[in-house]
């Protein structure tokens, strides 16, 4: 008697089907997963509530002109309060990044009896997230983006040549000159902007933030000049608040020159915001081809806004 064939473990539309059933158990596991080494959502606000397939975000900004004076009771000449309303757009574009399977894969799970492991769709979304930091950091020159180290509309300057021999680095520098940078570059911010503006955090290279955490204030005492600066600095002395103070790799060449650069700005959605009308999501897996499988993921970003340029200060050459 002729044995009956074996049921094909993994026909086309059974593994696309087994596909289907596993996406449910993978995304919420991938959408666990934290990404430490990602900096934007850290460094940026972020806004996703503009609708999903909006192609620019459009907003307004205010500003308020008018100067009360003195004037006699007869008056017909009251000085008048106005406001300037200005309109601003933002391209939103779409990027993608997906996983897939064929149908080998597929069909050893379901002999198995195994399910899928999340690795490939948790490499897609790390990608997504790598990317937005890229964009929301370092802007996108073909989109027309600007990032947050790299922003043409922020005042940059060079740091005091009060090092050694002129230079104007920090690892030149004694305490004191380099607390005169620092506390230079907040007061820029808040005198320039007659007193408006207060930048709440710095953004510093790795080296000089690690070189600025060792050395000691006086060489004897425990408290390092990092500390000083966190806690003696014209933001704290105003607020009675810590100055944030974070290491934000790439900052060795951002600056002018590829030089060292240090940026000062206030974290505050009123001045700088990241668009993401969609964040990433994976759409329904389908089959692509004979024996292939595919589960596609997009996202829907705009640039990073930044609104209120006074809050912002580069300093290059630290």
């Amino acid at each position: 008697m002729t044995p009956s064939p074996r049921p094909l473990i993994a026909d086309a539309p059974r593994a696309l089907a087994f596909l289907v059933s596993q996406q449910a158990f993978i995304e919420p596991t991938v959408y666990r997963t934290q990404y430490p080494a990602v900096r934007y959502p850290r460094l940026v606000p972020v806004d996703t509530e503009a609708p999903e397939w909006v192609p620019t975000v459009t907003y307004f900004s205010v500003d308020r002109v008018g100067q009360a004076t003195w004037v006699h009771g007869a008056a017909a000449d009251v000085p008048r309060a106005e406001i300037l309303k200005r309109q601003h757009e933002t391209a939103v574009a779409m990027a993608g990044i997906g996983y897939g399977y064929d149908l080998e894969e597929l069909g050893k799970a379901q002999l198995l009896g195994m399910n899928l492991d999340a690795d490939k769709a948790d490499a897609a979304r790390r990608a997504s997230e790598e990317f937005i930091d890229q964009v929301a950091l370092h802007g996108d020159p073909g989109k027309g983006f600007s990032g947050l180290l790299n922003h043409p509309g922020v005042t940059a300057g060079i740091a005091a040549a009060t090092g050694a021999g002129g230079a104007t680095a920090w690892a030149s520098k004694t305490p004191e000159q380099v607390l005169a940078d620092v506390n230079g570059q907040l007061a820029g911010i808040f005198t320039g902007t007659s007193t408006v503006e207060m930048a709440d955090t710095l953004l510093l290279p790795y080296e000089q933030m690690l070189g600025i955490g060792l050395r000691r204030l006086d060489g004897i005492s425990a408290v390092t000049l990092l500390d000083w600066i966190r806690r003696h600095n014209v933001y704290t002395l105003e607020t009675g608040q810590d100055l944030a103070v974070i290491g934000v790799r790439s900052l060795e060449t951002a600056g002018t020159g590829g030089s060292a650069r240090m940026v000062a700005y206030r974290r505050d959605p009123s001045v700088l915001k990241l668009w993401l009308p969609m964040p990433f999501r994976f759409f329904p897996a389908w089959q692509t081809g004979p024996w292939r499988f595919e589960v596609p993921g997009a996202f829907r970003l705009g640039g990073l806004d930044i609104r209120r340029p006074g809050a912002f200060r580069y300093l290059d050459g630290i």
